[in-house]
């Protein structure tokens, strides 16, 4: 087996709201020739990282629909994180699933019991990790600029 398809299900992660990052995700690495498996799983995974990125978008929505409310932006951002939550966790168990599709030697298994854990729970925190995102991409955009 190849851990393409591994890596490719950490690279989810990169997903965390590009619109709202610092600087730009890394690209994704083309896989050589990848197993329908494979390419399924892919095409899950870019759906899971456009529903956050329209969660990132519904919560910038509702953090400036507060105007300077911050118990309404919160009470509304985590509305929407809650309504988002199911998809995270049906993503993390087809992620989880996948990759013990993958493993076919001892070795291989071992490393996925390894990681699994982490990166289901990564995915099963997105939707935490958006609105995090969201906020403080609006303090850094809030606060003054100060010169050098």
């Amino acid at each position: 087996m190849s851990f393409r398809a591994i890596l490719a299900a950490s690279a989810v992660f990169a997903f965390a709201a590009p619109a709202f990052a610092q600087t730009p995700p890394p690209a994704p690495v083309a896989p050589a020739a990848a197993s329908p498996d494979e390419a399924a799983f892919q095409a899950k995974a870019q759906a899971f990282s456009a529903l956050m990125e329209q969660m990132g978008t519904e919560m910038q929505a509702a953090l400036t629909a507060a105007a300077g409310d911050s118990a309404k932006a919160n009470t509304d951002m985590d509305a929407i994180a809650a309504r988002y939550q199911p998809e995270a966790d049906t993503f993390a168990s087809e992620v989880e699933a996948f990759m013990a599709t993958q493993a076919t030697t001892a070795e291989e298994r071992a490393q996925m019991a390894a990681m699994g854990p982490a990166i289901t729970a990564q995915i099963k925190g997105a939707p935490a990790m958006v609105k995090s995102q969201v906020l403080a991409a609006a303090t850094a955009a809030a606060a003054p600029s100060v010169p050098q």
